[in-house]
């Protein structure tokens, strides 16, 4: 068993960690994506009622396998007069038993002042995103094939590994760009919302490779939609989707999730989202005032999930929106929550 969880721990760490020319994504990601918006496309900086939002979120990943992957992030966007939005934000991977780490900080700005259709209702964001990427790699706490002994078919952290790195750390500048669409009708029974995003325009090169020139980072694609429908006076459900694309990999996602009014000054959400051919996540949510507390489930039914008898993930999400203006009606649709 621990020779099983060691090479599956060995496997996912190198996956984050070769060059993504030789495989098929590198990027971490959410399954509560809407909870960290410029990450997923620097046009929804700013796109919420107010004038502060903070948002923070938690994910843990492959615990069953080996140490969990964890992901913090945490993001601020400010909003101004000037059809002008602000954003930051930072997250850190930390892979397993491999001593990998993969962090980034960006800022990111939107443009919002593109507006047409009857009193300019209907509403185009452009946003464009700047930052760095930060990737580091302990060497011994990694496992190599030479570190099994032959006689015995057991790990033995005491043999030479016989791998040697150019370095061990690296430090890139990137950037991305997007546009978001959305239809800010007031009263209106369905409102739409769309966006596409570009990451990495920069193509970072992988700096652990010798020939760093040759191992650059896909540009990831991005698009995502949804529209919500109001069912009555106190109740919404909001269909959405999800499609990425790095490299070779491509992630597709389609979910739903329905808000119904408590009290007057809390909400309850519960939803689902499906990864195609990955994982089925439920997800429950409480908003109270100008707070929103969001947990999902990942019940993976990958085939490494079904290697490793069951790979789960969880996420926890807390945000919260300050403001100094009365909440406007024509842009409450606009939740953070796609």
């Amino acid at each position: 068993m621990r020779t099983r969880r060691i090479l599956i721990s060995t496997s996912l760490a190198l996956l984050v960690g070769t060059a993504a020319n030789q495989l098929k994504a590198q990027d971490p990601h959410y399954t509560q994506y809407y909870i960290y918006p410029s990450w997923l496309n620097p046009a929804l900086t700013g796109v919420f009622d107010g004038d502060v939002r903070v948002s923070g979120i938690y994910r843990s990943q492959w615990g069953n396998v080996t140490s969990p992957y964890k992901t913090p992030g945490i993001s601020a966007d400010f909003n101004t007069s000037r059809n002008a939005s602000f954003g930051v934000s930072a997250l850190q991977q930390r892979a397993g038993d491999g001593g990998y780490s993969y962090s980034t900080a960006y800022g990111s700005f939107a443009f919002s002042g593109v507006r047409f259709g009857r009193n300019g209702y209907h509403r185009l964001n452009l946003g464009l995103q700047a930052g760095i990427i930060q990737k580091k790699f302990d060497p011994t706490k990694a496992s190599f094939g030479n570190q099994y002994n032959p006689a015995t078919g057991e790990f033995d952290p005491g043999m030479a590994a016989g791998e040697s790195f150019a370095r061990t750390a690296s430090t890139n500048f990137d950037a991305g760009a997007g546009v978001l669409y959305f239809d800010a009708t007031p009263g209106k029974k369905a409102n739409l919302f769309a966006g596409f995003s570009v990451s990495h325009l920069t193509r970072p090169a992988d700096k652990f490779m010798e020939k760093s020139e040759e191992a650059k980072l896909a540009m990831r694609y991005t698009f995502h939609a949804g529209v919500r429908i109001m069912l009555s006076e106190t109740m919404s459900i909001t269909p959405n989707a999800l499609y990425m694309k790095q490299g070779s990999a491509q992630e597709k996602m389609i979910g739903a999730f329905l808000q119904s009014r408590a009290t007057e000054t809390t909400d309850v959400m519960l939803g689902a989202n499906l990864r195609l051919n990955d994982a089925i996540s439920p997800f429950v949510g409480f908003t109270y005032k100008d707070w929103v507390l969001g947990a999902s489930y990942d019940i993976n039914t990958s085939d490494l999930g079904k290697i490793a008898r069951g790979a789960n993930s969880f996420e926890l999400s807390l945000s919260t929106i300050i403001r100094k203006k009365v909440k406007t009606e024509e842009v409450e649709f606009v939740c953070p929550r796609l």
